[in-house]
């Protein structure tokens, strides 16, 4: 199985997000599928940090420009406006701070893209609810004592923190167990409870004068 012939669903969605040509940051980049796929078919100028050296090997193996570094404690030395687009998928609940490490895209791209397993989804309370015991799913598949996951969050929390930020919702979407997205006008409380994961794209507020 090729990365060409069977691309994730939620990579294509953050594809199809990213003008092209555009100059792109992955943060927790992993094998480099993401990077590879915006290279491909978006035509990026991409570069990726990883945190695992396996996942760096696999990414220079595939030709990406990619280092070794944390999104906790590396985003702090990239300059400001540096990028188009700084990307962190699926890896905000495995940081140790989540609001700076947002903080930082922001500042760092012009716009950031933004996906995360939503705790707030229905098979999640039911879990919790009925069997009193922490949720294993298809998008938060590690047992409590072995997970990386450190900060999660529902959709309705991401959305509030957003807005603490001083930054916008450009577009988003909330994917359900299928990976299919939910209907876009929705309302906030339907994707809450019915996304396994989200995906959105943010922009900074521009002060005004």
């Amino acid at each position: 199985m090729t990365l060409t012939q069977h691309p994730r669903l939620d990579h294509l969605l953050i594809a199809d997000m990213v003008e092209p040509g555009a100059r792109v940051l992955d943060v927790g980049c992993g094998d480099g599928a993401l990077l590879q796929l915006l290279a491909r078919a978006k035509n990026v100028d991409g570069r990726g940090v990883e945190l695992s050296q396996r996942g760096v090997n696999e990414c220079v193996a595939k030709g990406l420009s990619v280092i070794q570094g944390d999104a906790d404690t590396d985003l702090a030395d990239y300059p400001n406006d540096g990028f188009d687009y700084v990307i962190l998928s699926q890896t905000l609940q495995a940081t140790r701070h989540p609001r700076e490490a947002l903080g930082n895209m922001l500042r760092i791209g012009r716009r950031a893209i933004v996906s995360f397993p939503n705790f707030g989804y229905w098979r999640v309370r039911v879990q919790l609810a009925f069997r009193g015991r922490m949720p294993v799913t298809g998008n938060l598949s590690y047992s409590w004592h072995d997970t990386p996951n450190i900060h999660l969050c529902t959709i309705r929390d991401f959305v509030e923190l957003v807005d603490n930020l001083g930054a916008h919702i450009e577009r988003g979407f909330a994917l359900d167990h299928a990976g299919a997205p939910i209907r876009v006008n929705a309302p906030w409380w339907v994707w809450n409870l019915m996304g396994e994961q989200a995906i959105f794209l943010l922009e900074r507020d521009v002060p005004s004068e």
